[in-house]
């Protein structure tokens, strides 16, 4: 086994088949520790406050935790595990980086697992054994360059980490600020590896690109810890967000939460849920989350929402079906409606996105959000953007009989090939 499953948490890991086991499948170790490592000690919380209910159908909820340590193949051969292994999983609730998810979809799909993936994402996919629990671009990449279109802004800088996420989400805004009237000239476009620390270069060429006398904004899909040493760069070289703002995609209040803030107020980031949110459901997640981790300062973040929704999601999808088998819980979902963490609810779609409200925060001092724009409703996921025109004219649909990733509407066709674009 490529794996460990870790057994040292304070719940029964029953050997039986009286459990019904949940895989969870973050980094604990690697580039992509600083935001996964939250996601696996919330998914033990969830559980273990579902045991205390009962747990589901008459059975306790049994976690089979691996590190895949940030190594994409990694990922693969662990899902292959949990799915097939002696600690055969009824579902997973994984990952972070696109990279890791597509190098998990075909393994879900050959064995027919169940994988909830709670991270923004860059679309062009559609896959009938994943439930896409982040955003699409739709709901986050395009509302922040509308809003920042209303800010007076002219000039971006699409900043990412080298992968398909950035690529695919910076080539979806590039068509779109063309549609718009944005010139060439006024896009800039920069990738770095994964971990990447040296920036004073590129945030030089940032600022010379931002004096040409038009308002500019950097557009961050910068993932993991190299946003440390990206933020503090920007401070280094004296550039604050009246000066050319960010708003990052993939910043939240953890990534926050190792960095002095104070140099980076007024920033933003584009999520669908921010710890800073007022709602009831909001303050009673907050609290449960410092009671389990013993830690007054520990801090929520958006993808943490999104396994909640997930999660509340399956288990809801269970009940339905009356079973755990996997077949009966992909058809028994569509339609579910459970509450969010921002005091509405979000209801999952026949193209396994789900509806979420969009929210632009400013960071604050504290290394919280101030939400300064938000949509008036939920917004739902759009599996195939219309900003590329390969994918103008697809939807994702898997309700019977259609049970299609990528139907073409113009000519009702279910083109081969959804989720390998």
């Amino acid at each position: 086994m490529s794996g460990v499953a870790i057994g040292s948490v304070n719940m029964a890991v029953a050997q039986e088949d009286d459990t019904i086991k949940v895989g969870i499948l973050h980094s604990l170790s690697g580039t992509m520790a600083i935001s996964e490592s939250t996601l696996k000690d919330e998914m033990l919380m969830l559980i273990e406050e579902q045991n205390e209910k009962g747990g589901l159908l008459g059975k306790k909820l049994e976690p089979v935790v691996m590190d895949p340590a940030s190594d994409w193949s990694l990922y693969a051969e662990q899902a292959r595990d949990m799915l097939t292994g002696d600690d055969k999983v009824d579902v997973i609730f994984g990952n972070w980086t696109s990279a890791s998810r597509k190098a998990v979809l075909p393994v879900v799909e050959e064995e027919n697992g169940l994988l909830f993936y709670p991270v923004q994402y860059e679309g062009e996919e559609s896959s009938e054994n994943i439930f896409y629990t982040g955003a699409a671009p739709n709901q986050q990449a395009i509302p922040a360059v509308d809003y920042l279109r209303s800010q007076g802004v002219e000039r971006w800088a699409l900043l990412g980490t080298d992968y398909v996420y950035p690529r695919t989400t910076n080539k979806i805004l590039e068509a779109y600020l063309k549609e718009h009237g944005v010139a060439d000239e006024d896009i800039m476009v920069n990738y770095t590896p994964f971990g990447f620390s040296n920036w004073q270069s590129i945030v030089s060429d940032v600022a010379d690109f931002g004096s040409q006398g038009k308002k500019t904004a950097v557009v961050s899909t910068i993932n993991g810890d190299a946003n440390v040493p990206f933020y503090t760069e920007l401070s280094n070289q004296g550039i604050s967000a009246s000066d050319i703002p960010v708003v990052a995609f993939s910043v939240g209040e953890q990534e926050l939460s190792g960095i002095d803030t104070g140099p980076l107020v007024g920033h933003m980031a584009a999520w669908n849920y921010f710890m800073s949110v007022d709602s009831d459901a909001n303050y009673d997640f907050i609290d449960n989350w410092v009671e389990f981790t013993d830690d007054e300062t520990a801090v929520t973040n958006d993808p943490m929402e999104a396994h909640y929704i997930g999660f509340n999601m399956w288990l809801e999808a269970v009940r339905e079906a009356g079973t755990a088998d996997v077949d009966a819980v992909k058809d028994s979902i569509i339609g579910v409606t459970v509450p969010n963490l921002s005091g509405g609810s979000s209801a999952m779609m026949p193209n396994h996105h789900i509806t979420k409200p969009v929210m632009i925060g400013e960071i604050q001092d504290d290394g919280q959000f101030s939400v300064v724009w938000e949509t008036s409703g939920n917004v739902a996921g759009d599996a195939w953007s219309d900003y590329l025109p390969e994918s103008q004219n697809l939807i994702s649909d898997w309700r019977a009989p259609l049970r299609c990733g990528k139907l073409n509407v113009e000519s009702m066709t279910c083109e081969d090939g959804a989720g390998d674009e």
